[in-house]
């Protein structure tokens, strides 16, 4: 039995006909471009998410970058990002011209901890980016309460997250700008690229609706230097009909996860992910943890078994950074999960078969 990492098929069959249909009505509309369907979806997503603004853009680096730029984020200032998130985070602050500064995460649930916040702090820091890794949900409590004692600004990345809750909740709710990815291998993923900005200000929501379309809120008049970053109407109508199948995709994943739950307990040397109190998590992923990860992952590869890391290598040891002068060993619990982390097939349509053969083969693997 060959056992994908992912696959589309479950979750795109049963509303096929539904995308077809939206996808045909926008090509017989003749509008393309920031027309009905994406205000529609952007309408969506802003009351899924349980704020008052959605701003549809062309990815999720780019909703992160026009955040900050929106926030005014640039040269001279320095952001706190976690120091194992994935390199596009600490790309998006770059392209602004500030500095990121890693942050090292809580090593069980793998997202920033608020504790070592304190200690990244400068005159220069401006803002937080708090990244829900894995579809677990951050600590928001206490970022927002670090944030407003030294006047940052949070922007959630909430791009493997969507519909995740700490304290009720959403992802994307919190911060006063938040990014999301619909890359197609998301909890809810377009048909290609795009992402989107959700936030309850009312000006930041204008602002970038301004940076996203060349800096012009009035065609041919432009204010700042902006960019071309706009969700395209195919894309929206497709999002806003798996948004509707949303919520019962991540409650498919949240029940795969307590059957590894249960069956991995215990295993070897195993770490399973772990939800920090008062959060929840819509499981992107199901990451594991072990010592012998890369013979683990050759193992279930020889019986068919799809994985992937997540990640390989942490942003502070990429050459693309080598300029900042990281060094081995500065940011230990990144560099640990880059080791050590391993992620299972997890997605809508997994079989009970195909599960128990993943699961029968890591048990096999520390037999």
């Amino acid at each position: 039995m060959k056992i994908p990492f992912f696959r589309f098929d479950q979750m795109h069959t049963p509303i096929r006909e539904e995308m077809v249909e939206a996808a045909t009505r926008v090509i017989d509309s003749g509008t393309y471009i920031l027309g009905p369907e994406v205000q529609a979806f952007e309408k969506a997503f802003s009351t899924y998410c349980g704020v008052q603004h959605c701003i549809g853009v062309g990815n999720g680096l780019e909703a992160l970058h026009l955040a900050l730029r929106a926030l005014g984020i640039g040269p001279g200032d320095e952001v706190l990002v976690p120091s194992n998130t994935y390199i596009a985070t600490l790309l998006a602050v770059s392209y602004t011209g500030a500095t990121p500064v890693l942050v090292e995460p809580r090593a069980h649930t793998a997202n920033l901890n608020p504790e070592n916040l304190e200690g990244a702090l400068t005159n220069r820091t401006k803002a937080i980016i708090p990244v829900h890794l894995y579809g677990q949900a951050c600590e928001m409590r206490p970022i927002m309460t670090f944030a407003a004692k030294h006047d940052l600004k949070v922007i959630e990345d909430n791009a493997q997250s969507q519909g995740a809750t700490c304290e009720g909740r959403r992802t994307g709710s919190w911060g006063h700008l938040n990014a999301t990815s619909f890359y197609p291998g998301k909890n809810i993923g377009a048909l290609g690229d795009a992402g989107a900005i959700t936030t309850d200000d009312e000006h930041l929501a204008e602002q970038v609706q301004m940076w996203r379309n060349y800096g012009s809120t009035v065609k041919y008049y432009n204010q700042v230097q902006g960019y071309n970053s706009r969700l395209d109407e195919l894309q929206a109508v497709l999002l806003a009909v798996k948004l509707r199948a949303l919520d019962d995709w991540n409650k498919e994943r949240q029940r795969l996860a307590r059957i590894y739950h249960h069956s991995l307990s215990g295993v070897g040397d195993l770490k399973l992910p772990a939800v920090a109190p008062g959060c929840t998590s819509v499981y992107h992923l199901f990451p594991i943890r072990s010592e012998r990860r890369n013979v683990l992952q050759g193992h279930l590869q020889g019986l068919g078994i799809g994985t992937l890391i997540h990640y390989p290598v942490p942003p502070h040891l990429q050459q693309a950074y080598a300029n900042q002068g990281w060094k081995e060993g500065q940011f230990p619990i990144a560099e640990d999960h880059a080791r050590t982390l391993l992620s299972l097939p997890l997605f809508p349509g997994l079989t009970e078969e195909e599960q128990q053969v993943v699961i029968s083969g890591v048990k096999a693997f520390f037999g």
